[in-house]
């Protein structure tokens, strides 16, 4: 029992240290990795050792995915390209069913970029696809978002399902990761989608700070500040044929060979690796760099990228370095034991990635301990397959996800973009994220009933 006291303790500091005393995630997680250390009394001479490597081990094998997909997500965002991709949508879709519209849009453009970039770009265009159909825009606010935090929780090279996967030693498979995120995002984004409909015929009256509602002509001022938009290829390329590549990596090493032991075969593999994948994906978001000095252009948005993935580089490493230490401890073997005896599975990572979720506020934060604290437990708990990795990152993602409020950077960006009062904010976006986890780890649990 005073392992488990430890582990609340040592949780609890993360928590009120990240919150009350606004210490970054990165200190809060090496220091309880290195309390962690001598609590569960480690040797001393060891646990510096163990936090080093565990430091080093999860950012070696993920932390140059982590940089990659940051800079072609900056590369999309400062070109206009996810623009395109809306307007893409839109001409696919039509303007018949707007909410469904919007979510979408955010599905697609949440994967390589931020959502709270992806919001903050999109808000124009929500605003006056919501004017011309006289859709309700608190409806349509909650699409966009729910539609942008499905992919963000679920699909990598997203950070949070990135270094989940990196600590649950997932780093060659990727592509599975990906394909059955896409499903569990597409089903979560759903849920969310049937949850803003509730708001469409509602009169909701939206906050006033002094200015008008941007419009349409906001939508045409921000689309000509690009200048000329990249094509619908151009834009969708940097995204679809790294996940393409990954996808087709992971099936070409199944052991069935489906692709054959030859040539094909062993590109495939080479080109399937995700930094050879993203690398590929760096070189086609390279055509959407236009006009003079595109050298200058991409070394700026190569920094730009680095600055945003550094952060979360140090966050995920700690994180890795926390769990190296409980690997090492005799935490494992008792808690692997005892929830053994409960039979929650997948459920114990949702609900501890859900507390901490909901106490701190920040996903990729959530996801990172969680998935570093549960790696030592699978074996225990009956998900030390290649499988049953994949759904516990995924029922992470959706624990992620659960719930985003006050103490959460995107509450505000869409509370504030779409002007929405705060208690009404809580009414439609805070539930649609409660929604969306809780149909998230329902779908990853059916799945556990036929993949495992």
């Amino acid at each position: 029992m005073a392992l488990v006291l430890i582990l609340v303790a040592l949780i609890a500091f993360i928590v009120v240290s990240t919150t009350r005393l606004k210490l970054h995630p990165f200190l809060a997680l090496l220091v309880a990795a290195i309390v962690a250390g001598f609590a569960y009394q480690l040797p001393h001479q060891d646990i510096l050792k163990t936090v080093a490597s565990g430091f080093g081990g999860i950012l070696g094998n993920i932390g140059v995915v982590i940089v990659l997909g940051t800079i072609i997500g900056v590369i999309l965002e400062r070109s206009g390209a996810a623009i395109t991709l809306a307007e893409s949508v839109i001409k696919l879709l039509g303007e018949r069913f707007p909410t469904l519209t919007m979510s979408i849009i955010g599905y697609i453009v949440s994967i390589p970029v931020f959502c709270d970039s992806g919001y903050i770009i999109l808000n124009s265009l929500k605003n006056a696809l919501a004017a011309r159909m006289k859709v309700s825009m608190v409806a349509m606010s909650v699409a966009l978002a729910t539609g942008l935090y499905a992919t963000h929780t679920f699909v990598p090279p997203t950070p949070g399902p990135i270094a989940a996967a990196g600590n649950l030693g997932l780093e060659s498979s990727l592509g599975l990761v990906i394909a059955v995120g896409l499903f569990v995002a597409m089903v979560s984004a759903l849920a969310g989608l049937l949850w803003a409909n509730r708001f469409i015929g509602k009169d909701i009256v939206l906050e006033d700070d002094g200015t008008p509602m941007p419009g349409a002509e906001d939508f045409e001022v921000l689309k000509a500040q690009y200048g000329t938009l990249p094509s619908a290829t151009q834009a969708f390329a940097p995204i679809l044929v790294p996940i393409v590549l990954i996808c087709l990596g992971s099936v070409s090493v199944f052991p069935s060979r489906p692709l054959g032991d030859g040539t094909l075969q062993a590109v495939l593999s080479f080109l399937g690796q995700p930094v050879v994948a993203l690398l590929v994906g760096l070189l086609l978001a390279c055509t959407l760099l236009n006009g003079n000095g595109k050298r200058q252009q991409l070394h700026d948005r190569v920094t730009d990228g680095i600055l945003s993935a550094a952060p979360i580089i140090l966050i995920t490493g700690a994180g890795g370095a926390f769990g190296a230490v409980l690997s090492a401890s005799p935490l494992g073997g008792y808690l692997g034991n005892t929830l053994s005896a409960l039979g929650i599975g997948l459920f114990m990572p949702f609900l501890v990635a859900a507390a901490l979720k909901t106490a701190q506020g920040s996903t990729t934060v959530a996801m990172v301990t969680t998935s570093a604290m549960v790696a030592p437990l699978l074996g225990q708990i009956g998900l030390d397959s290649e499988m049953g990795r994949v759904l516990t990152v995924l029922a992470i993602g959706a624990g992620g996800m659960t719930v985003s409020h006050a103490n959460d950077s995107y509450f505000w960006v869409v509370t504030q973009f779409s002007r929405m009062p705060v208690a009404v904010a809580y009414r439609a976006q805070t539930m649609a994220t409660l929604i969306q986890g809780v149909v998230g780890i329902t779908t990853v649990w059916l799945l556990s009933l036929v993949l495992l």
